[in-house]
């Protein structure tokens, strides 16, 4: 399970006491879970009603970081497409991922100093978050309008030979041009309509030129032939062609227009890839400079060959995406880390004395676990009840939040929509 038990106890003679209490009642006889300490630093406490009014501004804020972390992560897998199975190695959290920097979770004093109040540590992540997501919407608007006009084109390139672009399809050959009497169509004909078209092309109007079809292209349904008749008999043409069931493509043969939709197919692909993969150019000559550094080192060769190789195909969206997912869900940790301070203090009171801990549950020991816990600390507040608010009880409205004789918080590491 990804999922993990932020709870928090207040301290015996000493916290340490409290952590062997605990593991003793969860690993030593029944093996519900795994366990780490959590370090909080000493935090300033304020006042009571700051705490209060605190408590209340953490649960919003942990819900809107959370949510953006989901939402970098999500967008991360969006970009990736085809490389899905890879969006693990790229959610990371200070360089590891996301079970190792919650079990081994360290205060972050540069990012977030102790010195400052609560409140103050609180803002400087909100204003941290809100940026990365004002930033992500900016740099996603960008990047789906680039897809989105990619897949128009790709759609005019595809599909069936009634309505898809014809221009990767002909060539200059195939039509007369520049003639004042003579124009080339195209016609689309159903591939069981190819003896009637046969048959019966030369006769659907006068001024058909004799012997003039060809087949140029055919997919699973139809064929695409040219026909080569005089200007004015285009009309009737077209007519007697929709009443045989054989449909008239409106195309005109021009060199420039189809280069520039192919310039244009090609520009927006290059860019598109670019956001996720670079060219590996720099890589090839990097290479070609390290082989020629002595064997004796080619161990420490190869790791910056792995290094460097990583960061010159990784794409400027690829890597906005890994630094900012990084950067929220410490962040959404951080917050993590605050709230249960502050409850901890709220419920257990001054001096400052609890022991925070990390239960991760063992799938199959989930409510064995939760007995446990209650029966352990179902002394510090007997009007909390057993109930998990996922249980349905008419007449009983929890809004959603578990309440515990213990600080509690959950931390779910599984961000995605869909299941690796």
């Amino acid at each position: 399970m990804t999922e993990f038990w932020l709870i928090s106890a207040p301290g015996e003679k000493t916290c340490q006491q409290s952590w062997d209490k605990m593991m003793m009642a969860t690993t030593h006889t029944t093996n519900l879970s795994t366990n780490n300490k959590f370090n909080i630093p000493d935090l300033k406490v304020g006042t009571l009603d700051v705490l209060v009014g605190l408590s209340d501004e953490l649960t919003k804020l942990d819900t809107f970081v959370e949510s953006v972390v989901k939402k970098v992560a999500q967008y991360m897998a969006d970009v990736l497409e085809d490389s899905r199975d890879k969006i693990q190695e790229n959610l990371l959290a200070n360089g590891v991922d996301l079970v190792t920097y919650v079990t081994r979770f360290q205060w972050d004093m540069a990012k977030y100093p102790i010195k400052q109040s609560l409140k103050n540590i609180s803002e400087i992540i909100s204003k941290q978050v809100s940026q990365i997501d004002n930033d992500l919407k900016a740099r996603a608007s960008a990047y789906n309008n680039l897809k989105g006009n990619l897949q128009n084109l790709e759609r005019k390139n595809a599909g069936s030979l009634l309505t898809r672009s014809l221009a990767d399809i002909v060539k200059k050959e195939d039509f007369i041009l520049d003639s004042e009497y003579l124009l080339t169509m195209l016609v689309v004909v159903p591939k069981i309509n190819y003896v009637e078209w046969q048959k019966t092309y030369e006769t659907l109007s006068e001024m058909v030129v004799p012997r003039s079809t060809n087949l140029l292209f055919e997919d699973h349904d139809s064929g695409l032939f040219s026909v080569t008749l005089f200007r004015k008999a285009i009309d009737d043409f077209k007519h007697k062609a929709r009443e045989n069931k054989f449909t008239v493509r409106d195309f005109q043969y021009n060199d420039e227009e189809m280069k520039a939709d192919k310039e244009e197919l090609t520009r927006l692909s290059t860019d598109k890839k670019k956001q996720f993969v670079r060219s590996a150019g720099v890589l090839k000559s990097t290479s070609r400079f390290l082989i020629c550094i002595k064997i004796k080192i080619e161990s420490l060769i190869c790791g910056l060959i792995k290094e460097h190789a990583c960061a010159v195909l990784q794409g400027p969206l690829v890597r906005w995406l890994k630094v900012n997912f990084s950067e929220a869900f410490i962040a959404w940790i951080h917050i993590k880390a605050l709230r249960v301070f502050v409850e901890s203090v709220l419920r257990y009171g001054l001096p400052v004395n609890f022991q925070a801990m990390l239960l991760q549950p063992h799938k199959k020991n989930v409510k064995k676990l939760r007995e446990v816990l209650y029966d352990l600390y179902k002394h510090l507040d007997g009007s909390a009840n057993i109930i998990d608010a996922a249980m349905d009880i008419p007449g009983l409205n929890l809004s959603q939040q578990e309440y515990y004789p213990y600080v509690y918080y959950k931390i779910d590491c599984n961000l995605l929509d869909f299941k690796f």
